[in-house]
């Protein structure tokens, strides 16, 4: 069998995961399904709790700072996606044996600030060293929300005739972190105003604040139908999945979306297509048609860029990519190739 990285694929979680997800109980509204980045349980008094789970990184090529930041962030993401943040979060921590005192407060002390920062509550959890523990893995965290369940969005909301929004440019944490982790190369190869321009996208990995300025500080933008974060698969990734888990079709227009001239660098020295490898900071965004240019407006103001690149389509109509003028099928990728590209760096020893 055939060694796939990073999440899943599709295929094999409707085989094993979404037959198999315990005793069915009637208050889950919103359960384990490809495409989706939260759980929805009912409550009473017509609220939800909403939650979501992801792996937590220690990446030393990285730093503290910012390994704390990808784990707390893209997690807040997901639950972005729901148009609220995270209230309460638990942390399962697997930590190195060798990883010292010093450097564990330094870690945690990041994953507080940037969980208080969300005024996300930290509720419990689990620490523990692990012998042989040599993965940029260090364990994983569930945070969740309660909200009224009529304000509540998830990827499945999107609709046919919806416009289709990205957020940002392609590839923005692929081509951060590739240039983080590999920045005497990327100097070397690319120079160092191309290295510090990638670095500095770290930062911009976050998409909880479009998604609450996409919904309004009240949730007063009823325009909003969907949103689903970028993940691995990218952008057009994502909007596969949004499509899926919605049961609609899709029609994309390639030259509309967008593109970051230092993501494309990283990217191509990494021989990457930035539309398809991991994408976080991204937020793909559905709205009703005609919403768009007003949704698009509101986050300018905040200094979000915004692009509309397509419409949600009749299911029938399947999901397809118009590049240079010819419409075409999209083929949904199992495995991001951002993993290869990272793992072959690393074996040919880039530094």
């Amino acid at each position: 069998m055939k060694e796939v990285l990073g999440k899943i694929d599709h295929h094999l979680f409707e085989e094993i995961i979404h037959k198999n997800c315990g005793s069915p109980r009637a208050e889950v509204s919103v359960g384990a399904q490809f495409g989706v980045d939260v759980s929805v349980v009912d409550l009473p008094g017509g609220m939800v709790m909403a939650a979501t789970s992801d792996p937590l990184s220690l990446i030393p090529s990285l730093g503290l700072e910012e390994s704390a930041w990808l784990s707390v962030h893209l997690m807040a993401n997901d639950m972005a996606t729901t148009g609220f943040a995270p209230m309460y979060a638990q942390f399962v921590l697997n930590l190195p044996a060798t990883f010292s005192k010093a450097d564990f407060e330094v870690y945690w002390n990041y994953i507080h600030v940037f969980c208080a920062d969300m005024g996300t509550a930290i509720t419990g959890g689990h620490t523990g060293f692990i012998e042989g523990q040599n993965s940029t893995i260090a364990g994983g965290g569930t945070f969740s929300t309660i909200a009224p369940k009529s304000q509540i969005l998830t990827s499945i909301l999107a609709r046919p005739g919806n416009t289709i929004l990205v957020t940002k440019q392609c590839a923005t944490s692929s081509a951060a972190i590739l240039a983080m982790s590999f920045p005497e190369t990327v100097k070397n190869k690319l120079g160092n105003e191309s290295f510090q321009k990638a670095s500095e996208l770290f930062y911009e990995t976050s998409s909880l604040k479009e998604a609450l300025v996409a919904v309004g500080t009240e949730h007063q933008h009823t325009d909003i139908t969907a949103m689903h974060d970028v993940t691995e698969g990218g952008v057009l990734g994502a909007i596969y999945e949004m499509a899926s888990a919605s049961g609609c079709g899709a029609l994309i227009h390639n030259n509309k979306l967008p593109m970051g001239h230092t993501q494309n660098e990283v990217c191509s020295f990494f021989e990457l297509d930035p539309r398809h490898c991991v994408g976080a900071g991204s937020m793909i965004i559905t709205c009703e048609k005609g919403t768009d240019s007003a949704v698009i407006a509101r986050l300018k103001k905040e200094g979000i860029a915004c692009s509309a690149v397509g419409e949600i389509q009749e299911k029938e109509q399947g999901i397809h990519i118009i590049e240079d003028g010819e419409q075409k099928k999209l083929i949904y990728m199992e495995e991001d190739p951002y993993w290869a590209a990272f793992f072959k760096a690393y074996k040919e020893g880039w530094k």
